[in-house]
């Protein structure tokens, strides 16, 4: 990533997906993403295997993943032995935390390539209910520097790769000229 101050340009935040991206999957069916979910949990626990372990007593919760700019969340549970993550139209009430912003921030901070507590302050993230538990969450996933690209488009050999380190390069943020003043 290019540094703001050889630049002359400063981090407005995480991109967002263009928006008509939303309205166009809004239709389509969540049943799809069901295996391609479990695919990436159990490759993120083959790269990972004491990743949910980390979580000590927040392995059990239930944790609501809320991708702002995208007609649908996720609902995750890291339990050690089996986790599990699932597509839904909207989160269930009996969760015990939530994660809320655009999906580019999401990743971004699951990567490590974003400051999450940045992008807390700035109020580009959310969270509710249980602060210890999404903590714990990320404190786990920020240690094992996960890289969802590879994870899942690795499998298609340098095709992936090339597809990965696009879609890497993509979810980059944003930059602004240096004289720019913020929003905050």
């Amino acid at each position: 990533m290019p540094d703001p101050e050889t630049t002359g340009q400063r981090q407005t935040g995480p991109r967002r997906l263009p928006p008509w991206l939303a309205p166009a999957v809004a239709p389509l069916p969540l049943a799809p993403l069901q295996p391609m979910l479990a695919l990436l949990l159990a490759r993120i626990g083959q790269a990972h295997p004491d990743l949910y372990g980390r979580l000590g007593e927040h392995a059990q919760k239930r944790f609501g993943i809320d991708p702002t700019d995208l007609p649908f969340a996720f609902v995750l549970e890291p339990k050690p032995q089996r986790p599990r993550a699932r597509a839904v139209r909207a989160l269930p009430g009996d969760l015990d935390a939530c994660i809320r912003g655009p999906l580019s921030g999401l990743i971004g901070m699951a990567e490590g390539t974003l400051d999450g507590d940045a992008l807390f302050f700035s109020r580009v993230l959310w969270v509710e209910g249980d602060v210890a538990a999404v903590l714990a969450l990320r404190n786990a996933i920020d240690d094992a520097r996960i890289d969802f690209g590879a994870l899942l488009l690795g499998g298609l050999g340098p095709m992936g790769e090339r597809a990965a380190a696009a879609l890497r390069e993509r979810m980059q943020p944003r930059t602004a000229p240096a004289g720019d003043r913020p929003w905050n």
